[in-house]
């Protein structure tokens, strides 16, 4: 990033991003994306409301008002969820904990920014995710008879076979791929952390040939997945793959055709298997790739077979004890239905 004359804030934002947030903080390229997103919104907002063109603004400009109202602007103007706008008030705050110890002088202001709360009420939308039915008719409708088809029929099963992030599948290179027992690739997650998942024995055949029929002869530090002109493909590249192919099954499979598909529902489906299957939460954490316990337990909540499940355990034969005998005989229908709901 090069500019002409460069304010304080232009310094501050060039340090920010080429030295605290990768070098120190370590964060990944993807998660600094989002930052950088979230903090040129703000600033094309407050160049519009300062009268100053961004390359004139300073650290004068940065105040916990303006943040504030940013904030309002981009959930009642643009309509973003809350969600949005705690993931943008996330990467102000960042940037004010870098200027508390690079602009200490205005220590008072960076306070009063952190000091902005993150909103309350967010709504969690439900985990929209594959079940086996919709995963079998969505791999039938790729064409195996082209090696692009081949391509994404081994990208698709891969995905569904670790819950790996979309990213972590288009970092692979076949240096990460164990095609001997025991089956595995190695991922990079969030931050750089490494981890091994285990892979099917089919997924490893399929990845095995994929990486014979490329003309470069299977250079084993070539990426894995890689698009029509052999660069490698994108995060849109694979949404608008997954969406045909889920577009060709839902003339199938009912379902699918309410059910709002994207990437990550793949890494979705994968953990609510896992659960369903009897895996513990601590597995499944260190499966995905997660930092926290936390993250996991959200797919407790999110199927309802599992739900039923935890019902017909929760005082089984509370409803069968003498003191309930006629109550149980007389609501006989009533007992069964919730068991079986």
């Amino acid at each position: 990033m090069k500019l002409h004359h460069p304010t304080d804030l232009g310094k501050s934002i060039v340090r920010l991003f080429q030295e605290y947030l990768p070098a120190l903080r370590g964060l990944s390229q993807h998660t600094i994306r989002g930052y950088r997103a979230a903090i040129v919104l703000f600033l094309h907002y407050l160049a519009e409301h300062t009268n100053h063109p961004i390359e004139k603004l300073n650290l004068s400009h940065l105040t916990a008002e303006y943040v504030a109202q940013f904030l309002t602007f981009i959930e009642e103007t643009r309509g973003n969820s809350v969600a949005t706008r705690n993931a943008r008030l996330s990467a102000i705050h960042t940037m004010a904990r870098f200027l508390a110890t690079d602009n200490p002088e205005r220590l008072a202001e960076w306070q009063r920014i952190l000091a902005l709360p993150v909103k309350r009420g967010a709504t969690r939308t439900p985990i929209e995710y594959l079940e086996k039915a919709e995963v079998k008719a969505l791999l039938d409708h790729i064409d195996r008879s082209t090696h692009t088809g081949q391509r994404d029929y081994a990208m698709s099963c891969l995905m569904f076979n670790t819950g790996a992030r979309v990213q972590e599948i288009l970092d692979l290179r076949r240096s990460d791929i164990r095609t001997d027992p025991p089956y595995q690739v190695r991922l990079r997650g969030k931050g750089g952390r490494m981890r091994l998942c285990p892979i099917w024995a089919q997924t490893s055949k399929l990845l095995q040939h994929l990486a014979s029929t490329e003309p470069d002869g299977g250079n084993s530090e070539n990426v894995l997945f890689r698009n029509a002109r052999g660069g490698k493909l994108t995060r849109f590249g694979v949404r608008y793959l997954l969406h045909k192919y889920v577009v060709a099954a839902a003339t199938e499979v009912d379902t699918l055709r309410t059910k709002r598909i994207h990437p990550h529902s793949l890494r979705h489906g994968t953990a609510i298997a896992l659960l369903k299957s009897g895996v513990d939460f601590a597995t499944i954490s260190q499966w995905l790739g997660h930092s926290c316990l936390n993250t996991t337990m959200v797919y407790a909540r999110a199927d309802m077979d599992i739900k039923r499940q935890a019902l017909t355990q929760v005082f089984p034969d509370v409803l069968s004890a003498s003191s309930f005998v006629e109550f149980a005989l007389v609501e006989a229908d009533l007992v069964k239905w919730l068991r079986e709901l």
